[in-house]
């Protein structure tokens, strides 16, 4: 009896994208000789354990095994952890994150709620008996005590479990300490809510009061039995939380931090070395000005270091704002039309490249990620490569072409790269620039290899990835899919095999999928990402027609058929190609869009449209449910596919619902697909593989394709 081939749709699935089974998470030692790393057992295992690889062997082994440690018992996740993961998107289980001492000698983790700690070099781990559900565990930097957070409240127990007590404790129900508020984890990256002193004897800790933020309910309408989930959404033009931050020592005494709260209510950034006094970014509410503060930890008082403004808004950037050891602030910035490294008040680099994140600092240099810049020799299209960056000049350290990031310590550099040419991303540990090495990678190979071509698009050299059908061999033109997100901070137009997976599939199907990175996304020059200001739906509309018009001169579509699918920004997009441009787009699968601007949260909405009560005709102008297309009897009706998880705590069911209902009472024929249970990222295996064969049915359907396996 023969088994029929599992579908790439149900392996996708299984494999989280083909994301299981590689390390991640990666920390090096001070002293170089240990790289602490996550991995699960398989491609489709989800638990997670903590890895120890030993620089004088290449050895690897375990430091901690979540079965081993649960004794086979299945994880049990707060509603808060829950909350956690679904902000950093994370679909994994086990050991999701770790921290660790200052030497790599200790690691601490919360696992089904509980505290667990592990001594590395050891490679044994043990449960600490503490209050729970535990959120969020931090050893201090000598590994002493360690600090976390649950039901609201920062403790701190010692490291063989004696002496655990609290240090803050909730003044009301809508008060927590440690924890970052939505708006923080969701849009400006940070996730932590508290802080270690670099001599471990004080933390900086964050009071977040949610009791001005609006409430919403979401219930799940599957299982009218259950209560609903409550959130605190701070939807734009609302109240956002009331967000403090205290010095607290380990005896409880506590210092407030004082600050311009009132001007500058974003508190976006917190770094604290022995480099130098705390570090504070604060942001203004329109995110137009913000301040780099130092902090007197014995007063609370704060100086100002650096101020920004910028007209249009200022980016947030991973790794800074920090010290360098000489006590310079290093921050990246938008800078003569070019983001820029400055240390000091001196720029280290110019427009030849884009700066996108700090690594690592140390007396001889910056460990930055950048992709080439407008002055670029070669465009590079899709790369983001690692670079050594100091006063004589720069040195790239990721040499072949791809996707490359790195973490750095003690001379050693964990290089992870993804290329076009190999599925997965390869893990080496370089040490002095020389590979000492490599990571095991327990990925499974997706048995798809996509057939891109990556290249540029009209006269604004749009970024394209262009794919065709493997078995396509001819120049007979094909029915095209747009398949982009098009938005901030997402970049689809990449220089790596396993991104086009997806688009490789439905191509496959007998499509030209095209994929485009127009105006508002990342990775080109800050001119680039700050042209959706005010005019978001306009510019990236505009910029998918370009592409695929220009496109065609080059590659064989068939303009007459192309339809259009997108998830979060991506269904907006879509929404708004097949209301707007019915001339261009004849069929749209829309995924959990932003449909009512209004209704999505303050930091990221306004930051391109600015607040609603001033700007009521920016919203509307920019919004779906508001569009004029809806009611335009001249214009063709698209068929569309609304999809939407009625558990999304991040783009809420509403947005849709509120589009539905704007198309039925405009006479609209479409289609709505509830996802019960669902959040915004569909990990259930189920509900991610049927959602690929649905569209593609619909797609199908509506350009008149014939249907062919897959």
């Amino acid at each position: 009896m023969t088994t029929e081939p599992v579908s790439f749709p149900r392996r996708h699935a299984r494999t989280q994208r083909f994301t299981l089974g590689a390390p991640r998470s990666f920390t090096v030692a001070p002293d170089g000789s240990r790289v602490a790393f996550l991995r699960s057992p398989s491609g489709t295992d989800r638990a997670n354990s903590l890895w120890v690889l030993d620089l004088a062997d290449g050895g690897e082994r375990v430091a901690a095994d979540p079965r081993t440690l649960l004794e086979g018992a299945s994880e049990q996740l707060s509603p808060e952890e829950r909350a956690r993961r679904e902000r950093s998107r994370e679909g994994g289980a086990g050991i999701v994150g770790y921290a660790t001492d200052a030497a790599l000698e200790l690691a601490s983790f919360a696992l089904s709620g509980r505290l667990f700690t592990a001594e590395l070099r050891a490679g044994t781990a043990r449960e600490l008996p503490v209050p729970g559900p535990v959120i969020d565990p931090r050893p201090a930097p000598d590994g002493r005590h360690v600090a976390y957070v649950a039901q609201g409240a920062l403790r701190v127990v010692g490291a063989e479990g004696e002496g655990d007590r609290a240090l803050a404790e909730p003044e009301s129900a809508g008060v927590s300490y440690g924890l970052a508020e939505f708006i923080a984890a969701e849009e400006m990256a940070r996730s932590r809510g508290f802080w270690w002193s670099p001599a471990s004897d004080r933390l900086l800790v964050a009071r977040v009061d949610d009791t001005p933020v609006r409430r919403w309910w979401i219930a799940d309408p599957a299982h009218p039995e259950r209560e609903p989930n409550h959130v605190a959404y701070p939807a734009a033009g609302t109240e956002n939380a009331d967000v403090r931050l205290f010095v607290i020592g380990l005896d409880g005494g506590r210092t407030e931090v004082v600050w311009d709260r009132a001007r500058y209510p974003y508190l976006a950034r917190v770094h604290w070395s022995d480099a130098g006094a705390p570090l504070l970014l604060v942001q203004a509410r329109d995110q137009r000005s913000q301040l780099f503060l130092a902090v007197d930890p014995e007063s609370g008082a704060t100086r100002m270091v650096h101020a920004d403004e910028d007209p249009t808004w200022l980016e947030l950037f991973p790794g800074v704002p920090c010290w360098s050891p000489a006590g310079q602030l290093v921050r990246i910035a938008d800078e003569g039309g070019a983001r820029v490294l400055s240390v000091g008040e001196r720029p280290l680099t110019g427009p030849q490249l884009h700066i996108r994140a700090v690594l690592d600092v140390t007396a001889d240099d910056v460990l930055v990620s950048a992709s080439a810049g407008e002055e670029a020799e070669a465009p590079e299209i899709g790369e983001v490569h690692v670079y050594r960056v100091n006063e004589l000049g720069v040195e790239r350290v990721s040499q072949g072409p791809g996707v490359h990031s790195a973490v750095r310590a003690g001379g050693v550099t964990v290089l992870a790269s993804a290329t076009l040419d190999r599925p997965g991303t390869s893990v080496q540990v370089l040490r002095d620039g020389k590979q000492a090495a490599t990571v095991t990678s327990y990925a499974e190979n997706p048995g798809l290899s996509p057939r891109v071509t990556l290249t540029q698009g009209g006269a604004r050299r749009i970024p394209c990835a262009v794919l065709m059908p493997r078995d396509y061999h001819g120049d007979t033109p094909l029915p095209v899919l747009m398949d982009p997100y098009g938005g901030p901070h997402g970049q689809r137009v990449v220089a790596a095999h396993n991104p086009h997976l997806t688009s490789q599939w439905f191509a496959d199907q007998g499509f030209a999928v095209v994929v485009a990175d127009g105006r508002g996304t990342p990775g080109r020059c800050p001119a680039w990402e700050k042209a959706v200001r005010d005019d978001l739906a306009e510019v990236v509309l505009q910029d998918q027609v370009d592409a695929l018009q220009a496109l065609a001169s080059d590659f064989p579509l068939d303009l007459t058929r192309v339809g259009i699918r997108g998830w979060s920004f991506g269904g907006y997009l879509a929404g708004l190609a097949v209301l707007r441009r019915p001339d261009v787009f004849h069929a749209a699968v829309v995924g959990a869009p932003v449909t009512d601007l209004r209704l999505y949260d303050t930091h990221y909405q306004e930051r391109y449209l600015g607040h609603p009560a001033e700007r009521p005709e920016v919203y509307r102008r920019n919004s779906l449910v508001d569009d004029a297309g809806l009611v335009d009897a001249a214009e063709p009706h698209r068929p569309m596919m609304i999809i939407h998880g009625l558990a999304d705590d991040n783009v809420v069911v509403a947005h849709s619902l509120r589009l539905s209902s704007a198309l039925l009472a405009a006479g609209r024929p479409h289609e709505v697909l509830p996802l019960s249970g669902v959040t915004h990222m569909t990990p259930q295996e189920t509900v991610a593989e049927n959602l690929l064969r649905l569209q593609l049915d619909f797609l199908r359907r509506s350009l008149a394709l014939p249907g062919k396996s897959a």
